[in-house]
């Protein structure tokens, strides 16, 4: 994503024109997110699938983080160091929110040899948000860079953990259509489960990388 339809004056500070952007992809996340998270959290429950569910819940996770970012972006002053630490405590939690969740619901359909059904409306928003987030989180990050922001770098790589889990959604779901394969729909959303551990702990500990 290489622009955003808002224009701004020149004689805005460069500063305040990257803030302003940022908030513009918050808003864009959070807006995204919300109606990915009510269709998901839907069709998964309908379909029974575990990876589809689980997006749903990742896409809540994205937008709780978002609005996060968005409440540590309009701070100013002596404030904003305070916001950015305490943002990135909030993001790294919400990895650890969603590891811990992916896990159980993975392990138990293993377990149970639970299989989802058939979900066409999970595979169209799989590839749909495959499309969708790798281009939030590129521009997030080049942001995040600019602005020398560790909170707005953390939550871009969870907005890459949702493409990831679009990719694994996607795999699972077609997998389990195609050729009846249940397992991959749990496999596939338990292989993101080491990174978001990873970033989690980053993020908490305050070194997550621009």
């Amino acid at each position: 994503m290489t622009a955003l339809p808002t224009l701004y004056s020149e004689s805005v500070p460069a500063a305040e024109k990257l803030r302003r952007r940022a908030i513009d992809l918050e808003y864009l996340t959070v807006a995204w997110n919300s109606a990915e998270a009510v269709i998901a959290l839907v069709a998964g429950w309908l379909a029974g699938s575990i990876a589809l569910v689980g997006f749903g819940f990742d896409s809540v996770i994205e937008t709780t983080a978002g609005v996060v970012l968005l409440w540590r972006l309009r701070q100013r002053g002596d404030l904003e160091s305070q916001a950015e630490s305490r943002a990135l405590r909030i993001v790294g939690g919400t990895f650890f929110a969603l590891a811990a969740y992916v896990s159980f619901e993975s392990v138990r359909d293993l377990r149970l040899h639970q299989a989802p059904e058939e979900s066409t409306v999970g595979i169209v928003l799989a590839a749909v948000s495959l499309v969708v987030m790798p281009m939030l989180a590129r521009a997030k990050q080049r942001v995040a860079q600019a602005m020398g922001s560790h909170a707005l770098a953390a939550e871009a790589m969870e907005t890459w953990v949702c493409a990831y889990l679009s990719f694994a959604l996607l795999l699972g779901l077609t997998l389990n259509a195609w050729r009846g394969w249940w397992w991959a729909d749990p496999v596939a959303a338990l292989a993101m489960v080491p990174l978001m551990l990873h970033e989690g702990w980053e993020s908490v500990r305050g070194r997550h990388a621009d």
